[in-house]
């Protein structure tokens, strides 16, 4: 069975998909994957031998171009991206059984026109359960799109998070859709959904609570278990002393990493802590030279994450997971779109402590940080860990095969 991965975003869009890319090896199937050209993650996929076909420019200089994304420039954008996506993914499913969609919005869209032109079985994915329409919970707001202050109804919101959506990707998808001989899409956030969308997080982190109008199938996160070995440099600075921070905004390209990094180094040692920092897309460099300070780059987390004395991060769902799993408790400084919302779901697990804002000063990082690094929270965090699932890939992998071979089947005469 041949199966196409398709994605484009950043580093927590792509690495779940080398954890499921795995696991379908593993079941026998064939597998490719679409993402971003960057050279990090044409590496990591090259490190698991799955093949990957570049597709759209790179997701590092999109999300660091200026200016920033906005309701001027979003239009422009999605329609380079969902033209690439008709480009690169037709040539990539061909002779392929099943799509899997995920990443940013117009980018699934493409992908899942793709297939239906193709006449493939495509699956929808997300990484965070705020793009499914609930009764529970609030839509995000794209760039330039807020919803009105004075609305609070949840159904009312998701009617006008179709109506943003539409906006801004629509013309650029019927466009691609028309030059193949496609009929237009009325609603794109629906039609990127579908009938049964999977959510590809883990149950005690992001519970789904069930709705009426939408079949969700969560599988549990993706995540390939990771044997790398530690640098010998990490290995002495994790050696010569008690248990750092850790520091890291991983994909967020945060153009103030100097004034963070001051801020971070400050706020631990307030805190009478040693600073390990990662460098990741914001380049977080330290200009503090003393020895209780140390700078990594792409490292395994899963393994150093359980020996550093707390996490401050961005709130991506992968590192969320990653400390989660780890029993590490967490600081996270939400920048945008889902990353608020995994900073409550730490907040509310007490398993650490939600920055109030984007922008941390020396003040507000160590105050967070005393929560995070409590004799409680640890006690929480290690608790949690035990309860977090370590076979999403695993289960996806084999559902979305089993559910191929069924369709594939002869039906009883």
């Amino acid at each position: 069975m041949r199966v196409l991965l398709s994605t484009y975003g950043s580093r927590g869009d792509v690495e779940p998909l080398v954890g499921l890319a795995v696991q379908l090896r593993a079941l026998g199937a064939e597998v490719r994957v679409c993402a971003p050209p960057d050279e990090d993650f044409a590496q990591r996929l090259a490190d698991v031998g799955v093949p990957m076909v570049p597709v759209g420019r790179s997701a590092r200089a999109l999300t660091t171009a200026s200016p920033p994304p906005s309701s001027a420039n979003l239009p422009r954008r999605a329609a380079e991206l969902i033209a690439s996506q008709f480009a690169a993914v037709t040539a990539a499913a061909e002779g392929c059984d099943v799509l899997v969609a995920t990443g940013a919005m117009p980018a699934a869209a493409g992908a899942r026109s793709v297939a239906e032109k193709l006449g493939i079985r495509s699956v929808s994915v997300t990484f965070q359960q705020l793009t499914l329409p609930s009764p529970h919970h609030p839509p995000l707001a794209y760039p330039g799109r807020p919803f009105p202050p004075d609305v609070t109804d949840n159904r009312v919101l998701w009617d006008l998070d179709v109506q943003n959506i539409d906006a801004l990707f629509g013309e650029a998808l019927n466009v691609n859709r028309a030059s193949v001989g496609l009929p237009p899409v009325s609603n794109v956030r629906d039609y990127v959904i579908g009938d049964q969308p999977w959510l590809a997080t883990d149950p005690t982190l992001d519970p789904w609570q069930e709705t009426p109008d939408l079949d969700v199938v969560q599988t549990g996160a993706w995540i390939l278990p990771d044997e790398r070995p530690l640098p010998d440099g990490l290995e002495a600075f994790l050696g010569a002393g008690e248990p750092p921070v850790y520091v890291g905004f991983g994909s967020m390209a945060m153009h103030a990493s100097e004034d963070v990094a001051q801020v971070a180094v400050e706020a631990v040692r307030a805190q009478g802590r040693r600073v390990l920092a990662s460098r990741g897309w914001a380049g977080l460099a330290l200009t503090d030279d003393q020895d209780d300070c140390f700078v990594v780059g792409e490292v395994n987390q899963q393994a150093l994450f359980g020996r550093v004395a707390a996490v401050v991060h961005h709130g991506g769902a992968g590192t969320t997971t990653t400390a989660a799993r780890a029993g590490a408790p967490q600081v996270v400084v939400p920048q945008l779109a889902d990353q608020p919302y995994w900073a409550g779901r730490v907040a509310d697990l007490g398993i650490g402590a939600a920055h109030d804002g984007p922008t941390p000063t020396a003040e507000s990082l160590s105050a967070a940080l005393k929560t995070a690094l409590s004799p409680e929270t640890r006690a929480r965090a290690r608790t949690v860990a035990g309860a977090i699932r370590t076979d999403g890939a695993t289960v996806a992998a084999k559902l979305l095969l089993d559910t191929i071979s069924a369709e594939r089947a002869p039906k009883p005469a």
